[in-house]
């Protein structure tokens, strides 16, 4: 642990992370430096909530505009945001003058306590993050849900003690700059491309999610899907015991989907664990299988069955992740705002038994959608499209022999909702599934889901 008493720490971002980063260092007799690139950045109101964080007036430094080196001189630690690309001009100089480089999760884990769940994967994190919690939370007193989910490690480290368990949702940005960081139990759900405008290629993305593992013993688990090529070949040399889940095929060991039912098998002998019809309200292969992940994490986490059966039967599905909405006029709407790449996409497709009016697009990261657009099947009987990505999913969908009559385009959000209702019959879904992110036209995907919400609450009956 790097000795941070009176020593200036560098913090860039000041957002949620930065802001739980600054108090959590202050409360430690270190000098936060804040550093945001943003010049617009009102410096008073991050003093503010600094200063109401705390309980007394902050002593932090606030630097916004261009990256000055002196902003680093005498700086052994720097502290980076999620959103801070690692390969960032600063960020290297930063390097290369010998400040070593942490973000929020490592720093928030040098002062917590207690034990780590630590849960990544391209899709399906903040459904499984989320069960795990409550699971957990019922199992056991002191609890904390962290992490990407939206609640900073840094903000729950200073309440932990040696009996907390800590359920972490990691990103790969996140996972970029640990390096001590070592949960008791890790999970990587599936890796498939996303994110490639940040990390450059699939290697590096792969690593990034693989990274969670690395400071892992055969003291601890691993929960890999087997069905995925990425993290199936990752368990041939995860330094954790692995406990796979498929929802695919019978195990000899592990979880596994078969019929309507899910299994926990241990040398080729199965028990039946519960019926995916009755005994859960999530919809879609992918929830079965985030219950399958939850179920190994918990069980390598020590919980007995029965606990987390119990609170499995309770759950019920995370806002924005095919998320049921209303029925109007004999019309449901889901509302799957989460999905921000195409491989949740496919999960929302999946999930839908009927015809589908589907609104997508928005900012583009970069992706491809044959994939997605294979996965309609005809059961897509209009595909209404917005944002920044519009004209290339809809030449990719005519590519792969989607209608080109079927596709719509809207210039805003409201009006492309005005068209899903009209194009959609008694008996219809409209899946709000975007396959891109928000930017652009929304702060961020909670936003353009609630949006999406209101607008259908407030839809005639």
């Amino acid at each position: 642990m790097i000795d941070l008493k009176g020593r200036r720490v560098i913090i860039v971002g000041t957002g949620k992370s930065g802001i739980g980063s600054a108090v959590l260092l202050e409360k430690n007799d270190a000098l936060p430096v804040l550093y945001d690139g943003n010049e617009n950045t009102d410096k008073e109101k991050v003093k503010a909530v600094l200063t109401e964080k705390l309980g007394r007036q902050t002593k932090a430094e606030i630097h916004t505009g261009s990256f000055q080196e002196v902003l680093v001189e005498g700086v052994t630690l720097a502290v980076l945001s999620p959103g801070v690309p690692v390969d960032a001009d600063f960020v290297v100089y930063m390097k290369e003058h010998n400040i070593h480089i942490w973000g929020e999760i490592e720093l928030a884990y040098h002062f917590a306590k207690g034990r780590v769940l630590a849960i990544t994967g391209t899709n399906g994190k903040t459904t499984t993050t989320s069960l795990v919690g409550q699971i957990m939370q019922e199992y056991l007193d002191s609890v904390y849900i962290v992490g990407n989910i939206g609640n900073p490690y840094t903000d729950a480290a200073p309440l932990m003690c040696e009996n907390t368990v800590s359920v972490a949702e990691i990103s790969s940005f996140q996972l970029e700059t640990i390096e001590d960081f070592h949960p008791q139990v890790s999970a990587i759900l599936n890796i498939t491309p996303d994110h490639l405008n940040r990390h450059h290629t699939m290697e590096k993305y792969v690593a990034a999610k693989e990274a969670v593992a690395m400071n892992q013993t055969k003291d601890d688990y691993c929960i890999l899907n087997y069905e995925n090529e990425y993290t199936r070949n990752f368990g041939d040399r995860c330094p954790a015991k692995v406990l796979y889940f498929s929802s695919a095929r019978r195990l000899e060991n592990g979880l596994y989907y078969e019929g309507e039912e899910i299994y926990l098998a241990v040398d080729g002998m199965p028990e039946r664990l519960l019926n995916v019809r009755t005994d859960m309200n999530l919809v879609g292969v992918c929830n079965i299988e985030n219950v399958m992940a939850a179920i190994g994490i918990c069980v390598s986490a020590g919980v007995p069955m029965n606990n987390i059966l119990a609170t499995i039967r309770r759950f019920v599905a995370v806002e924005h992740r095919i998320e049921y909405v209303a029925t109007k006029k004999g019309v449901v709407y889901y509302n799957d705002s989460k999905a921000t790449n195409t491989d949740a996409a496919i999960q929302g497709i999946k999930a839908m038994d009927r015809p589908t009016v589907l609104l997508g697009g928005g900012y583009d990261k970069g992706s491809t959608y044959e994939d997605w657009v294979r996965c309609f099947d005809g059961k897509v009987k209009k595909l209404v499209l917005i944002g920044q990505t519009r004209e290339k999913i809809a030449e990719c969908a005519v590519k792969c022999g989607f209608p080109k009559k079927d596709i719509l385009f809207e210039e805003t959000f409201e009006a492309a909702l005005d068209t899903c209702v009209r194009e959609a019959s008694a008996g219809d879904a409209v899946l709000l599934s975007p396959a891109c992110a928000s930017w652009g036209m929304f702060p961020n995907y909670e936003v353009r889901g609630s949006q999406f919400k209101e607008y259908v609450r407030n839809l005639e009956e």
